[in-house]
């Protein structure tokens, strides 16, 4: 059997659909690339980020290139990084022909942490998401995701308990809508900030006494921790969006305790 000419091997992803129904998203999923993200301290970390990238379909196309997608990342070889985001998802847009774009990035980032009393120092990692978006009208926006973990010491035990009370780590995730640079260090810390106690990733016995009692003179619910993290994101001007979350894995019983707030600032209220 002869072979198609590369010419004439049908490209059945242009053929006309007539069910008129646009696809808000199409394209792939749980993809691995290596990416560099600057850090805070002028450092580079080299990671590998799982993307998931899609564009909008209008009514009257069958499908997409699926194969564009892998070329768009395997195009920058390791240079995949913040400041290549925007230039890479504009790239995407045009490749496949769309109006709209939406890449997204996880990947864990490091960050060096000092124990409160030893000073013994150890990385502690948080998973981040990047999220870019080319919105109808070429508008382009970043939302940075961050879960960071820390500790959360409940009030009413402690009130109630002739000793002690129960405690539990707590993840915190703020989603961030930017319109300037943030750094991640700066979020973490902000969150880390508002709860009970921070988490490390090493702690020798003095740190641990201290951490221990540190998070019994500042008890915080669920509720607590959501409103005193999204007081501080609504005062930061470079965020113009947020959500915030905190989900307490309960140490007493066999569920969690959760709350979210979320604001558009760009809405009058």
């Amino acid at each position: 059997m002869k072979l198609h000419e590369p010419n004439t091997i049908p490209d059945v992803q242009n053929f006309a659909d007539r069910r008129q129904l646009a696809i808000d998203k199409v394209g792939i999923k749980s993809i691995r690339h290596p990416i560099k993200v600057s850090d805070k301290s002028g450092g580079v970390q080299h990671t590998v980020a799982v993307f998931n990238m899609y564009v909008g379909l209008p009514h009257n196309f069958k499908g997409t290139h699926m194969s564009r997608f892998v070329e768009i990342l395997n195009g920058r070889e390791r240079e995949v990084s913040v400041e290549s985001f925007e230039p890479m998802l504009r790239d995407m847009v045009k490749l496949l022909e769309a109006e709209t774009g939406h890449i997204e990035m996880t990947f864990p980032y490091f960050i060096n942490k000092t124990a409160p009393v030893s000073g013994v120092r150890s990385l502690m990692d948080y998973e981040v998401t990047f999220t870019g978006e080319i919105l109808p009208g070429n508008e382009y926006e970043f939302t940075m995701k961050i879960v960071v973990p820390v500790t959360s010491l409940c009030p009413c035990s402690k009130k109630i308990s002739d000793y002690g009370a129960h405690n539990q780590r707590s993840h915190v995730t703020v989603t961030a809508t930017l319109q300037d640079h943030l750094w991640i260090e700066d979020v973490v810390q902000l969150v880390e900030g508002q709860a009970s106690c921070e988490v490390f990733g090493l702690l020798k016995r003095p740190d641990e006494k201290y951490v221990t009692e540190r998070a019994y003179d500042n008890p915080k619910f669920v509720e607590d921790m959501v409103r005193d993290v999204a007081g501080l994101l609504n005062a930061e001007a470079r965020i113009v969006a947020f959500a915030v979350e905190s989900e307490n894995f309960e140490s007493i019983h066999n569920h969690s305790a959760y709350a979210l707030i979320e604001r558009d600032k760009r809405i009058q209220h």
